[in-house]
C-alpha cells in the first residue's frame, strides 16, 4: 500500500489501530472502537491526501479499508440539455401515436417528463444534501412506445453513510410517485369508456391506479374498457417506473434502500428475490437486465460508513416505501382475445 505510514498516522488520529491485515478481499486496518463523528472527520482528512476510507464490522471489532480517490471528470451540461430536447421530441411523437393529435403528444410529454424529471432531480438534491458529487439528470430518448428509456443521474463520489445511501435510494421514488398521483387523477378524468376489440392491449391496473379509477372513472359495463387518455398512460408509466426502481435489486433505488438496511450478504439474497418477482410479473427484459447487473457487480459495497445504522424516521420511511412498492406492483400488459 502506497503512503502506508501517512495513512496509518491519519487513521491513528481518530482510532486505535490494533492490527493491519492483507487478504484476498484486500488490505485493511483493524480497530476495536468506532465513532461516527470521528469517521466522518477521517473521510475529510483522507480526501485531502487522495484516499477514501470505508469502515465496517469485523467480527466483534471493526476494520477500515482504504482505496485511492478516483479522478472526477467535469460534467457537460450541454449534453444534459441536448438529450432533454431530444427526449421532448421523442415523447411528443410517442404521445401523438397514442392519442392521435399533437396536443395529446404534448400532454403526454409534459406528464412523463415531469414524473421522470422530478424523480431524478430528487436524487440530485439528496446527493447534494449529503455532499455527494452527482450530475444533473440525463434524459434518454428512445424509439419506444413511450419515447424514452427514462432518465438517470451519475453519482461521482462515494456515499458517506447509511442514512445518505437510504436518502439517495428513497428520494427519487417518493418524489416521482407524488407527481404520478395527480397525473393519474387528471388522466383518469380525461379517459373514456370504449368497447373491447380483439387484439386490444389490456393494462392490468396496479392497486394505486385501481383505487384512483374506482373513485374517479366512469362505470365500465361488461365488454367495455377504460380507454386511457395519453396523460393517464403517462401516469401508468410513472407507476411502472416507480415499481421497477423500487425492486430491491443491486444498485437500483430499492437496492440502495435494501443495502442501507441490511448486510451485503442479505442484500444479495433480497436482490435475487427481487429479480424473481420481476420475472413473475412478466417484465422479462427488465428482469434479465437486473440479473446481469447482479452477476456483473456481485456486491453492493454500501456506504463508506457501514457501521452506523439508520435513524428511526428513515426506518419508518422504509416501511412506507414497501407499501408504495406493493401499491405499484403490476403484471406486464397482455392482449385481449
Amino acid at each position: 500500500m502506497e503512503n502506508f505510514d501517512l495513512i496509518e498516522e491519519c487513521i491513528s488520529n481518530y482510532f486505535q489501530v490494533e492490527d493491519f491485515r492483507s487478504t484476498e478481499e484486500g488490505s485493511y486496518f483493524v480497530t476495536y472502537d468506532y465513532d461516527r463523528d470521528k469517521f466522518a472527520q477521517l473521510i475529510l482528512d483522507m480526501d485531502g491526501i487522495g484516499y477514501i476510507p470505508f469502515m465496517e464490522r469485523y467480527g466483534e471489532n471493526y476494520r477500515i479499508g482504504i482505496a485511492k480517490k478516483p479522478q472526477i471528470g467535469k460534467s457537460n451540461v450541454y449534453m444534459n440539455l441536448l438529450l432533454f430536447v431530444a427526449t421532448v421530441a421523442s415523447t411528443i411523437f410517442a404521445g401523438y401515436m397514442v392519442g392521435g393529435t399533437i396536443w395529446d403528444g404534448a400532454a403526454f410529454s409534459i406528464a412523463i417528463l415531469s414524473i421522470l424529471g422530478v424523480h431524478e432531480s430528487a436524487h440530485f438534491f439528496a446527493a447534494r444534501k449529503h455532499d455527494v458529487e452527482a450530475t444533473l439528470p440525463y434524459f434518454i430518448p428512445a424509439p419506444t412506445l413511450i419515447g424514452t428509456f427514462g432518465a438517470v443521474i451519475n453519482v461521482k463520489s462515494p456515499i458517506p453513510n447509511r442514512n445518505a445511501l437510504f436518502d439517495l435510494g428513497c428520494s427519487g421514488p417518493i418524489a416521482g410517485i407524488l407527481v404520478t398521483i395527480p397525473v393519474l387523477v387528471i388522466g383518469v378524468l380525461l379517459s373514456t369508456v370504449v368497447p373491447i376489440k380483439p387484439g386490444t392491449t389490456t393494462f392490468n391496473p396496479p392497486l394505486l391506479m385501481a383505487i384512483i379509477a374506482y373513485f374517479l372513472a366512469p362505470p365500465v359495463p361488461a365488454g367495455y374498457m377504460l380507454h386511457m387518455n395519453p396523460v393517464a398512460f403517462a401516469g401508468w408509466v410513472g407507476i411502472i417506473v416507480t415499481m421497477l426502481n423500487l425492486m430491491p435489486v443491486s444498485f437500483l433505488d430499492g437496492g440502495h434502500i435494501s443495502r442501507s438496511l441490511f448486510s451485503e450478504r442479505t442484500h444479495l439474497i433480497i436482490s435475487i428475490i427481487g429479480v424473481a418477482v420481476t420475472v413473475a410479473l412478466g417484465w422479462i427484459a427488465m428482469a434479465v437486465l437486473m440479473f446481469i447487473i447482479v452477476l456483473m457487480t456481485k456486491r453492493h459495497p454500501g456506504a463508506l460508513d457501514n457501521v452506523s445504522g439508520l435513524t428511526k424516521g428513515r426506518k419508518i420511511m422504509a416501511f412506507v416505501m414497501l407499501i408504495v412498492l406493493i401499491l405499484c406492483l403490476t403484471p406486464i400488459p397482455s392482449n385481449s382475445l
